[in-house]
């Protein structure tokens, strides 16, 4: 119970510094200079406004200095992180195994907020990602997904251990982004508009990475499948119009790949 304990102490940490790149990046901004400050007003936060959920509840989800109103976001974000950190280090134990789960959620979750209130994926999040998901594939197993005859097909080897953890790795990462891109490209060239953004290929090519390419797979499914049924329900309920309104796609999928990687053991076997 105290790692799983200290997991949550810690995630609530990076929550709140995911709150930063949440707010940041997507507008090109430095998470590391200037400090943290009111985004009204633009005085720097000090430490003790800065306590994850405790600072928001002792504030009234007010700003000390102007009173703007701070978004219910900022604790969300932070109890959430924190939960999952909980979860994963309670579910595997003090592992590095949790350690990939739990820096996979944190991606995740980044993405998720940062789609829904910007509709932009930053690539910090999305190819650092992938980047994090291969590496960790070195120490951690990978959820098979490719056939060993289609492994010899791809890589002319017989592969086992950690190079074909690795193998997993990038071609769960490379596959679906790759038909992903491929369905965007046609449907632009079909109906002479975008459909589908690039920040989607790599996040899904981030979740492949970790995931491993039936993870991607089960992702895109159930994310479609969210984003048809809810987008529709909501573009019906706001009377906007369909033919252009942009749904956050990566949000849907972000959130996808959260169930997925919680059900990590009944659907991949990981």
């Amino acid at each position: 119970m105290i790692p799983s304990l200290i997991a949550l102490l810690f995630g609530l940490l990076i929550g709140s510094f995911l709150n930063v790149c949440i707010y940041r990046w997507p507008r090109d901004l430095s998470v590391v200079r200037p400090r943290s400050h009111c985004p009204a007003c633009e005085k720097t936060i000090a430490w003790y406004d800065n306590i994850p959920l405790v600072s928001y509840a002792l504030l009234g989800a007010k700003c000390r200095y102007c009173r703007a109103r701070i978004s219910l976001r900022y604790p969300v974000v932070e109890l959430l992180t924190g939960l999952l950190f909980f979860y994963f280090v309670r579910a595997l134990g003090a592992t590095p195994a949790a350690a990939k789960m739990c820096v996979f959620s944190a991606l995740l979750v980044g993405l998720v907020f940062s789609d829904l209130e910007e509709l932009i994926l930053p690539d910090e999040l999305t190819l650092g990602g992938v980047v994090l998901g291969i590496l960790f594939a070195i120490f951690v197993r990978v959820p098979e997904s490719l056939p060993s005859f289609a492994l010899i097909v791809l890589t002319h080897a017989e592969l086992t251990g950690r190079a074909q953890w690795l193998t997993e790795a990038v071609f769960g990462a490379a596959l679906p982004a790759f038909f992903l891109w491929l369905g965007g490209w046609i449907y632009e060239r079909v109906r002479h508009r975008e459909g589908l953004g690039l920040g989607d290929v790599k996040l899904i090519a981030m979740v492949g990475s970790f995931l491993g390419l039936s993870g991607a797979l089960f992702t895109l499914m159930l994310g479609s499948i969210a984003g048809s049924v809810i987008g529709y329900g909501y573009i019906r309920a706001t009377g906007k119009d369909a033919s252009n309104y942009e749904l956050p796609f990566g949000t849907f999928l972000g959130a996808a790949a959260l169930v997925i990687a919680l059900l990590a053991r009944t659907l991949l076997g990981s």
